[in-house]
This record gives C-alpha cells, structure tokens and sequence, in this order.
C-alpha cells in the first residue's frame, strides 16, 4: 500500500513538505477552495512550494475544483507542476459544489458542474497527450492550442477522481487512473470498486484499469475516545454540522491499533493508496502527522 497525508500547505507549506517526506509518506496532499468555512489553499500554488522544498515525495491535488477553471489554463498549470517537480504530480479532481457561493464568484453556473467537469477532463487529456489541439464543446473552443512544456510523466499525469456516487466512478471509469471516495465505509469502498469494474469496461477499458483507494479523515491518539472527540470538534466546525454519529463511521480514529485495524478493512475492500486527511484540530495536526507516520505506516512497510 501506499500513504499520503494532506496539510494545509498555507505560511508553513515548505516545513510541512519537508516533514511528511521525512516521515516516510507516498504522497503530499492538500485540498482547496476560492472560500470556505475554514482557511483553504489553492492546489496547484501551495503543492509547487512544496516540490521545491522536496526531493522524493509524491504530489497529489485533493481536490482541484475542476468546473472553477478553465480547462486550457489547468492543463497548463497542471503540466507546469509535472515539470517543476520533476514529474511527481498526480491530479486528483473533484466537482465540489458544497459551496455555491464560489461557483458564483467566478462565474459558473453550480448546477453545470458535473458537465463542465466532464469536458474539461477531456480536454485536459488531449492537451497533456497532443499537439495542436482543436476542440468545439458546449463550454471549450480550442483552436490549434499546444501546451508546452508537456509533462514529464507520460503520456500524462496520472488523474484521480473523488466523489461518493455513481457519476463519480462512471467518472473515473472514463477519465482517470484512480478512484479516491471520501465518507466511506469499507463495504461503500468494495462496492464502488466493484462498479468501477463494469463501468470501465463499458467505457471500453480493462475492468481493473481503474487503482483503489481512499480520502478520509484520520485522528490518531493513544486515547481512542480523545481521538473520536477531537474528530469531531474539528469536522463539526470544518463543516458546520454535527458530526457526533459519522465520525466512528466515517473517519480512521482512535489509538495506533484501532486505526492499523480500519485501514486493514479498507485494504481489504481494495484500497490501494490511502490519503489521511486532518480531523483534528489544528493545534494538534503535528502531533497527528507524526503519530500517523511513526506508529501506522510502519505496520504496512
């Protein structure tokens, strides 16, 4: 298996790089919005200060809000980042929509975001692979466009799909590389593996074409029911709603043991590369990274 951590990656982006390389993880992640509950990054900005703060560690957008940008000018940012970091890049993609206000400040309609996303990932592709791309669709026109320099990873970055529901894995099936649902459970992570499967071959793609794996919100602590409640804290308050009956639900929390026991079932469900995100507060994502990769990871090495 393969683990990634997602920070924040705001004043103290090139520290944490450094650390979570340090501490062993696969992948750097973090997440973004224009606005939100809580202070976010932009994807493409914060992980490019963290390539040039790292040597080894993987790259991982979670989540590039897609229909937010114009398909050709995050083609280019994404193959930039390739090239920067030296082809450690992989773009994990979502559609967002939990904020509407957002879509409406850069001028897209919320509603057309599962479209536009679709398009774009199209395009995205033909331009990452292509040159002189020409493409007429019902929110992209392209004529005789190139992106250079390309990627270095061929014939493109490896792209993940995020999403909990069916148009989500049609999605990957379709588009992407890899599956990353978050709010799963470990029979919800089998399931859709097993419907990507299908849809990947109507899509015509092999059926395991498409890697499994995992977005979910961790809280680790010797104490098991300190970890649950700080879990909850913060994605109560990250959200704004109550979290008290999803966190044993939806999140990796409790001791070390508890939380090597909850990833044994994910990887049992077909979790392939797990991403631990922050569910705890911020005063104790530190102490949270260095637990994860000191007690956790070493059980899978």
């Amino acid at each position: 298996m393969e683990f990634g951590i997602a920070l924040k990656l705001l004043h103290d982006a090139k520290a944490e790089a450094r650390m979570a390389e340090d501490l062993g993880f696969d992948y750097l992640s973090t997440g973004e919005h224009i606005s939100f509950y809580v202070p976010t990054a932009n994807n493409i900005v914060a992980l490019a200060a963290a390539a040039g703060a790292t040597e080894r560690i993987k790259l991982l957008s979670g989540i590039v809000l897609v229909p937010l940008y114009p398909p050709a000018l995050l083609a280019k940012q994404v193959s930039m980042l390739d090239v920067v970091s030296g082809g450690r890049f992989s773009l994990g993609i979502g559609v967002g929509g939990e904020n509407p206000r957002e879509f409406e400040a850069v001028g897209v309609p919320v509603e057309e975001r599962g479209a536009r996303t679709n398009e774009a990932l199209e395009v995205i592709n033909l331009l990452l692979t292509e040159k002189n791309v020409s493409f007429n669709g019902r929110f992209t026109t392209l004529n005789d466009i190139t992106i250079s320099p390309s990627p270095i990873q061929k014939p493109r970055v490896p792209i993940w799909v995020a999403g909990r529901k069916d148009v989500a894995m049609k999605r990957v099936a379709k588009y992407g590389d890899g599956w990353m649902p978050y709010m799963y459970t470990p029979d919800m992570l089998a399931d859709s593996m097993s419907k990507i499967a299908d849809f990947s071959v109507e899509a015509g793609r092999p059926a395991g074409a498409v890697q499994g794996g995992l977005y979910i919100f961790t809280c680790v602590h010797e104490s098991r029911d300190r970890a649950l409640e700080m879990a909850n804290e913060q994605l109560s308050k990250q959200y704004n709603q109550d979290f008290t009956k999803l966190v044993s639900k939806y999140t990796i929390s409790g001791s070390p043991d508890d939380c090597i026991e909850q990833i044994n079932a994910y990887r049992q469900a077909g979790a392939e590369t797990i991403i631990f995100a922050q569910g705890c507060p911020p005063d104790y994502v530190e102490a949270n990274t260095r637990l994860i990769g000191e007690s956790i990871l070493p059980a899978f090495a």
